[in-house]
C-alpha cells in the first residue's frame, strides 16, 4: 500500500454536479484500492480571498496531499474560475510544488472536457506539479450515471481502473 495521500477534487461549485459524482467514484475507488484519500467539494466554498476556511482546507488537506486527482466538467471550453480561484488563494509552493496530478475531464458532449484538461495541465505545469499522462476525457456522463451515482459501463469503469492503477504506481 502506498504511504502517499490522495486528494479527489470536484473542480466546480455547480451544487448537484455530475462532477461531484464522479468524482466520488474516483473517491470510493481510491479506498477500495486501499489508498489514503480525501475528498474535496467546492460546493459553498469561498475561494475568492485567502481567508480562514481556505487556510484550513490548506492545513488539513491540501498540503499534506502528495497526488491529487482533479475532475473538471467543461465550462465554456475550459475548466471552472472557481478551481483556479482556488489555486490562486493558496500557497503555491507548499500546496502545490513538485506534487502530481491526475486529469479527469466530464462532459455531456462528446470531447469529454478535453481543452479543459489541457488548460489545466498548463497551469498545474506552472505551478510545478508533474501531470500524468493518461487524460481520461469521459463523454456523454448525463447518460453513463445511474440514478444512484455511479457508472455501470464496464467499459467506462475499465479506464478508469486502468487511470487510477497507473497513477498509483506513477
Amino acid at each position: 500500500m502506498s504511504s502517499d495521500i490522495y486528494t479527489v477534487i470536484s473542480g466546480t461549485n455547480r451544487p448537484g454536479s455530475n462532477t461531484i459524482r464522479v468524482a466520488k467514484l474516483y473517491y470510493r475507488l481510491l479506498l477500495e484500492k486501499g489508498m489514503d484519500a480525501r475528498f474535496v467539494s467546492l460546493e459553498g466554498m469561498d475561494v475568492n480571498s485567502r481567508n480562514d476556511a481556505l487556510r484550513q482546507l490548506e492545513n488539513e488537506i491540501l498540503i499534506p496531499t502528495k497526488k491529487f486527482i482533479f475532475v473538471t466538467p467543461e465550462y465554456n471550453g475550459s475548466f471552472p474560475g472557481v478551481l483556479k480561484a482556488m489555486m490562486d488563494h493558496t500557497d503555491i509552493e507548499k500546496v502545490w510544488w513538485g506534487k502530481k496530478a491526475l486529469l479527469t475531464g466530464i462532459s455531456t458532449g462528446r470531447a469529454g472536457n478535453l481543452r479543459g484538461m489541457e488548460h489545466l495541465t498548463g497551469v498545474l505545469h506552472y505551478l510545478k506539479m508533474n501531470v500524468h499522462h493518461n487524460k481520461l476525457p469521459i463523454s456523454v456522463v448525463n447518460k453513463l450515471l445511474t440514478v444512484d451515482s455511479t457508472i455501470e459501463d464496464a467499459a467506462t469503469l475499465k479506464v478508469i481502473n486502468e487511470q487510477l492503477d497507473e497513477f498509483i504506481k506513477f
